[in-house]
């Protein structure tokens, strides 16, 4: 495994304490406790939060983007593909269940912050949107339907994902993912 420099490390570690704390909760010390620096260390590569989270927020936008090119390349349908979006509530299940969706948890809390880097966190969802309605098109929607069905799944999703976190309800997520599965499974375009 690739040894991470410093500033990667500094990265993924606000990202993890961004998810679990939230943003507004974590210090500049909470990250260079985690990483194991100094404060003058720390300085020389972020001078403020908002840099940490400008990183942080690229950093998703980049793993998202390699998740969806791996779901692109291993899925043979755009149901196949669809289904690999909803599959991820099971593979982040226990940390939905903890603390929520990522990417609902930080564009949330930046809306009630009315924080500036509101529009690039909002930028997450946009990129599933866009990706899951090529798939909605893919399998024949047009534009508008697509769109809104990209819409629907994310919204469902993003419910799943607030009411498992909310009542700690492991069973919910499967039966609501299994629910998922079958509706793109069975769905036809109008």
């Amino acid at each position: 495994m690739k040894k991470l420099k410093t500033r990667d490390h500094i990265v993924e570690a606000a990202d993890q304490l961004f998810y679990q704390q939230g943003y507004e909760h974590t210090s500049f010390a909470d990250i260079a406790d985690a990483v194991q620096i100094s404060r003058g260390n720390f300085y020389y590569h972020f001078k403020t939060k908002d840099d940490i989270l400008e990183a942080v927020i690229k950093a998703r936008m980049d793993k998202t983007g390699a998740m969806m090119a791996l779901w692109q390349q291993n899925g043979s349908s755009p149901q196949d593909r669809i289904k690999c979006f909803i599959r991820i509530l099971i593979t982040n299940r226990d940390k939905i269940l903890n603390y929520g969706c990522p990417v609902g948890t930080l564009t949330t809390e930046l809306a009630k912050l009315n924080h500036a880097s509101r529009p690039e966190a909002n930028a997450l969802f946009t990129l599933f949107r866009v990706w899951l309605k090529d798939q909605f098109v893919q399998m024949g929607c047009e534009d508008e339907e697509a769109d809104e069905q990209a819409m629907h799944l994310l919204a469902r999703s993003q419910g799943v994902a607030t009411l498992a976190s909310a009542f700690h309800d492991a069973k919910f997520i499967g039966q609501e993912v299994t629910q998922m599965c079958k509706w793109v499974e069975d769905y036809m375009p109008a």
